[in-house]
């Protein structure tokens, strides 16, 4: 497949994943002027805030006075992330909170402990638990996501089966109950994939389940996000999370020397989609500015290219050169 999508849209993750990976706690008003800047940009999903342990997350203790603090703009969403039940119960009893019923899975059992204390196997358990949660919450279960669907720094290279069979097992697991999954995520937690991983992955996975919308959460750890962004828009790929200026980074994918990355900055991958003729709903140069105002923010430069070499707006409609 070769048909680059019309539209393209972008799960801006920045906020929970960039300061939740500091060293250091952000003032509370920091926090929201970066949300609210990109409310303003065009983006229609923000993850705000994740609802985990303050023990081990000190930097997202503050959570619900975080969503108490931002002033919405209407049709965006502000979701937040949980791990488990008592994460999920605090978001629910936030006002402002977007509640978006997920399914979380891992193709790596190694990371799978890490992160979530649980093998793998005990995480598709743990579903049917979940989707009771969310049918007694009245929440839509949106998506189901794959961690570590390309590569583990903890357990060595992932079969692509694996991945495309945790999804596949996801997907037939709500349709017995009757919940239909309109989205299958594929993550690339710690940045393992390559384009031609990427043209591998996502085209197992469409063979197998070719309705779901597919979408991809990509890690640019090890210099190749653009590359794979770009060799799934040539797939047909159109639903990517990403984070204003690269923000961010899991805490618990590190291994030795290895460091976990941002994500895929949201500014960049935008302006390729905007030179690709391919439309977003984002206004750039807004989006530029919020980039540079994380950047003040978090004190250091940060990883975005857009955000300090500016966007060729300005030189748009300027007389051709001519070569002598």
């Amino acid at each position: 497949m070769s048909d680059l999508p019309k539209r393209v849209e972008f799960h801006e993750e920045g906020p929970r994943e960039g300061f939740q990976i500091e060293p250091r706690t952000y003032p509370l008003a920091d926090r929201v002027a970066l949300v609210e800047a990109l409310a303003e940009t065009g983006l229609k999903a923000i993850q705000v805030a994740s609802f985990v342990s303050p023990k081990h997350v000190p930097q997202m203790a503050d959570s619900e006075a975080l969503f108490a603090a931002i002033r919405r703009r209407p049709g965006v969403r502000y979701e937040g992330l949980w791990l488990n039940e008592q994460g999920f119960r605090r978001a629910q009893a936030t006002p402002g909170v977007d509640l978006v019923g997920k399914i979380a899975l891992y193709a790596s059992d190694a990371f799978a402990r890490r992160n979530n204390g649980c093998s793998a196997a005990e995480m598709r358990e743990r579903v049917t638990r979940w989707l009771d949660l969310y049918a007694e919450a009245d929440v839509a279960v949106e998506y189901a996501l794959v961690m570590t669907a390309f590569g583990c720094n903890y357990e060595g290279e992932i079969a692509p089966q694996r991945a495309v069979d945790e999804l596949v097992w996801a997907y037939r697991t709500c349709r017995e109950r009757g919940v239909v999954l309109p989205k299958l995520y594929l993550a690339d937690t710690m940045g393992w994939a390559n384009p031609q991983a990427i043209r591998r992955l996502v085209g197992m996975l469409r063979d197998a389940l070719p309705e779901p919308r597919i979408g991809l959460h990509l890690h640019d750890t090890r210099g190749l996000g653009p590359a794979n962004v770009l060799a799934a828009l040539e797939m047909g790929v159109e639903l990517f999370d990403s984070s204003v200026a690269g923000l961010g980074g899991c805490p618990f994918a590190g291994h030795g020397d290895a460091k976990g990355a941002g994500n895929i900055c949201t500014e960049d991958m935008v302006f390729l989609c905007h030179e690709m003729g391919i439309e977003t709903g984002v206004d750039l140069e807004r989006l530029i500015e919020a980039a540079r105002l994380a950047e003040r923010l978090i004190g250091r430069p940060l990883g975005g290219r857009i955000m300090h070499a500016g966007s060729l707006a300005g030189y748009r409609g300027r007389p051709l050169a001519h070569a002598v």
